[in-house]
């Protein structure tokens, strides 16, 4: 079920992105008081009453500016504005009514689009004497708020659900595959999700470092739901300096974390890098599924057997996720593009996949007749019982006589008989161990 799509809109630094974390309920875009820190349009769910909406947090729209971020960032509100049920204009209520304000006004009535009108930062319950200049906007009665205290909220909100109407969703779909584009700084992430997407979605530039926050894009594709998460490039913490740079790596990490596949980018020229072994190691050690996409494939100088070395490369640089699906392609040549979200599909059914505990344990019977278990001092591992027990990613709980037995090449073996019979092609797998009276999983 598509959710109706609610923009906050303003100048920069009114508070919008303070306003939008308090209703989602989390730090999802950077506050910072630097005015432009929100670049990109960042998508949350939200609910009021029992009615769910996506709140769009926006870059502050500078009406006269010819810098290319700030340009973009204005192309960005528009398109959030264009796409929106409701907009949320919000003004500063310490600063009064500016000329700012009157031109981003003039933008949104052309819209002609549901408009709420939040007037921040008055804090203490007092309402200074040029609130009421607002009026002069025409866009209904401003609400008063302040987004730092909490105060205010609820009338917001229900202006919003009001301007929803019968659009306001009352339940929301949690069967979305969520895909994040993970990377070193610069090696493609937004230009991917522009041409998966077929529009500039995210800002692109060739300023490493342009995408700060973690940003959602809905996307369809052959008739399938997916949301798609760009992320600020992860740096070495090294050249990690500026506080807002070190919330970018925070609020990446974060997105690994609540997504279902990484789809993680590497440069074709630079090669696996060590940034790219750390990055794959975040997606890795939090069991998602995983997609190397090597872009920048048409810049390399090739012969028959170029893409297989680079993939024994590749799984030589990153032995601990050889179960990790490759694929060659060039955004910017719009090779193979398509086939990246192809494959996170097939990673994401491979994730939720349930092997029936029958065959699991005759399959694991037949590897334990094949390799005998490991003995240490005359005793030697007795594996009872296997079943599965979790999915996203696959988690399968062992019964045995001792932990101390299961080494771990014997495991990693075990993992090799269950994906040579299934296939879980693109996610980890993850093994607990009980022994008699543990009863645990």
């Amino acid at each position: 079920m598509t959710l109706p799509i609610v923009a906050v809109v303003g100048r920069p630094n009114v508070g919008k992105s303070t306003f939008f974390n308090k209703i989602v309920g989390s730090r999802l875009s950077i506050v910072e008081d630097t005015p432009g820190v929100t670049r990109d349009r960042i998508y949350a769910e939200a609910e009021w009453c029992g009615k769910y909406f996506a709140l769009v947090d926006t870059g502050g729209i500078d009406t006269d500016t010819e810098d290319v971020i700030l340009s973009q960032m204005r192309e960005q509100a528009e398109v959030a504005m264009e796409m929106s049920d409701v907009i949320v204009f919000m003004v500063d209520g310490k600063e009064g009514l500016t000329a700012a304000d009157r031109d981003v006004a003039d933008m949104m009535r052309r819209t002609k689009k549901p408009l709420v009108l939040i007037v921040n930062k008055i804090d203490g319950g007092k309402t200074p004497e040029d609130f009421y200049d607002f009026y002069e906007l025409a866009l209904g009665d401003p609400i008063p708020i302040s987004a730092a205290n909490m105060t205010g909220l609820g009338e917001a909100l229900d202006a919003i659900i009001a301007g929803l109407g019968d659009a306001a969703e009352s339940e929301i779909d949690e069967d979305i595959v969520k895909i994040a584009v993970i990377g070193k700084p610069n090696v493609g992430k937004s230009s991917l999700i522009n041409a998966l997407v077929g529009e500039n979605r995210v800002i692109v530039s060739e300023i490493a470092g342009t995408t700060r926050d973690s940003i959602d894009t809905p996307f369809t594709y052959e008739g399938e739901r997916y949301t798609l998460i760009d992320t600020a490039g992860i740096r070495r913490r090294s050249r990690v300096t500026e506080n807002i740079e070190k919330y970018s790596v925070v609020r990446a990490i974060g997105a690994i974390e609540r997504s279902d596949v990484c789809i993680l980018m590497i440069d074709a020229a630079d090669g696996v890098t060590e940034q790219d072994k750390k990055i794959a190691g975040l997606a890795h050690e939090s069991g998602k599924g995983i997609v190397v996409a090597v872009n920048k494939w048409d810049l390399i100088e090739k012969d028959n057997h170029t893409m297989e070395e680079f993939r024994r490369k590749i799984r030589a640089e990153l032995p601990f996720m050889a179960y990790a699906h490759e694929i060659f392609i060039s955004v910017t040549g719009n090779q193979r593009v398509k086939s990246v979200i192809e494959a996170a599909a097939v990673v994401a059914q491979n994730r939720s996949m349930r092997v029936p505990t029958g065959q699991l344990n005759s399959l694991i019977q037949d590897a334990i007749m094949i390799k005998q278990p490991p003995s240490d001092k005359g005793k030697r591992l007795k594996i009872y019982y296997v079943s599965q027990v979790g999915v996203r990613p696959p988690l399968f709980s062992f019964k045995i006589n001792s932990r101390e037995l299961m080494h771990f090449s014997y495991a990693r073996y075990l993992e090799n008989r269950i994906r040579e019979s299934y296939n879980f092609s693109g996610t980890s797998i993850k093994f607990v161990f009980r022994e008699k009276g543990d009863e645990s999983l």
